[in-house]
Parts: structure tokens; sequence; C-alpha cells
């Protein structure tokens, strides 16, 4: 039997994998009825058709490179909490290419089921760069 801890990095590994296909039916199979899932910016979704709807207004396609993805026991609330982090890829509406957006991706797995997403990366401050509004070089 998989211990907890393993459990949750392969539920969030699976969902995120789901979701970059994109396959929302698919990744929310990983998703308890109540998730909620807040981007960068403070954006609030329901679900995996949310995000890839707004996903596809921001770049013409993304994927993520995992580096690495950790979980810890909340020994209080019995939650896994799951760091994934690593790279986006992919292409802005123009065409352009990227593929050092970091990311970091923090999720609460109960039960077996994914409840909440945050997602952090760094989209809006590559966008304020290209349209030469950044205080400060990347």
């Amino acid at each position: 039997m998989k211990d907890k801890l393993s459990a949750a990095r392969e539920i969030v590994e699976a969902f995120l994998e789901r979701s970059m296909v994109p396959d929302p039916e698919g990744a929310s199979a990983y998703l308890a009825d109540d998730f909620e899932v807040i981007f960068t910016g403070g954006r609030r979704f329901s679900g995996p058709a949310d995000t890839a709807a707004f996903n596809a207004r921001r770049y013409a396609w993304v994927k993520k490179r995992f580096l690495r993805t950790d979980a810890c026991a909340d020994p209080d609330s019995g939650d896994v909490h799951v760091y994934n982090t690593g790279y986006l890829y992919g292409a802005w509406p123009d065409g352009s290419t990227f593929e050092t957006n970091r990311y970091l991706d923090c999720f609460v797995v109960r039960g077996g089921k994914i409840v909440t997403m945050n997602v952090w990366n760094d989209s809006a401050e590559i966008l304020l760069a290209k349209a030469g509004l950044a205080e400060a070089p990347l």
C-alpha cells in the first residue's frame, strides 16, 4: 500500500498531466466537488475547463516541465500539502516562445482528492517586460 504522501504526489502529477493535454474532464477526476483554484493575481476558478479557457487567452500553448514535487502532512487536519515546481514552456499569442517561466503550484489533497490549488508563475512579469513596462530587468 502506498503511503499517503506518495499517493498525494501521484494524484497531483496525474492531475497536472491531464490538465496539460488539455483534458479538463480527465483532470476533474482528481478533484473534490468543492475544488477551487486561485491563479496569480487572485483569479478564482472552479475547475480545469475554466483554467484551460483562461490559459487559451494568455498563451498560444503552454506546458509544464516538472522539476520536483514535494509533499508534507498537516498533523492537525490530516490534509497533505503538495508543492509542484518547475518551468512553463510554450508560446505567447504572437508566436514567440518561452521556456524558463518559473511556476509553483500548491495543492491541498484531502481524502484522495485535490481540494485547492494555488498557482504562481512569472507570466505577468514576462508580459510586462515584453510591453516595456517592467520595473527591473528579468
